[in-house]
């Protein structure tokens, strides 16, 4: 049996939680965008947009979205890099992979899609001035190792933007408890049909390492000056991180 981790509250082996989050994933795709904007009020569309904006990304560069998802930050980036600079939208999931392809070309952005593991990158070394990952490193089993996997792909100078759910400033924090366990899984299963997922959303953001542990694992992953921002209290965290 492989080392045991952990799919929210429960210890499980990496295998199992493997299953189990691509099973949330193939569950969710459908409505994960709907179900995004009624969680967050909308305001995930602002705290992906300050992420971008934040890793100062430009005409010509070229970008490596992991956990890519419906593809939020890819639409964001290739609006910054221009017909110059190049997008590579990446998830693990497939179902996830392909509706932010089609989303993005109901957009007209024709963005390279792979489906790929964040842990075990198929890229060269420094391939890319940027590497983002939003709202999906809590669901990595390894995280170390997906972080040691984006300094690796990034050129001297690059950055990498970490936007993910962290944890609340104190005072809010039994109200935000109220809402993500009571709240989020009744909302789950009235718009997707799926509360078990939206319960191991909460569960995860509670396991999920706070603002100052990420920054440890990410100085220890190899980035330099890495910098946090809290947005919402705290809610959500935006780790960025440079190679030199």
């Amino acid at each position: 049996m492989s080392d045991p981790t952990h799919f929210g509250y429960e210890e499980v082996s990496t295998e199992e939680k493997r299953r189990r989050v691509r099973g949330v994933f193939d569950s969710v795709a459908g409505k994960y965008d709907l179900m995004n904007d009624l969680m967050s009020v909308g305001l995930h569309r602002w705290w992906k947009r300050f992420a971008v904006e934040a890793t100062g990304v430009r005409r010509g560069m070229h970008v490596l979205d992991l956990a890519g998802g419906t593809g939020d930050l890819a639409r964001l980036f290739a609006e910054c890099v221009g017909p110059t600079g190049s997008v590579l939208l990446t998830d693990i999931n497939g179902a996830m992979l392909a509706a932010g392809r089609d989303k993005l070309l109901d957009r007209g952005l024709a963005v390279p899609a792979v489906q790929c593991d964040a842990e075990k990158l198929p890229f060269r070394d420094r391939s890319f001035d940027c590497v983002s990952i939003a709202f999906g490193l809590r669901n990595v089993t390894h995280k170390e190792r997906a972080l040691a996997e984006m300094a690796r792909v990034l050129r001297p100078g690059g950055v990498a933007a970490v936007l993910e759910f962290s944890h609340v400033w104190r005072p809010l924090r039994p109200a935000y408890d109220w809402y993500s366990f009571n709240i989020l899984p009744r909302l789950g299963q009235l718009v997707a049909g799926d509360a078990a997922s939206y319960r191991y959303l909460a569960e995860s953001i509670r396991m999920h390492p706070d603002q100052e542990t990420l920054k440890t694992m990410m100085e220890q992953a190899g980035f330099d000056r890495v910098e946090v921002s809290n947005l919402a209290a705290g809610v959500v965290a935006l780790h960025l991180g440079r190679v030199f």
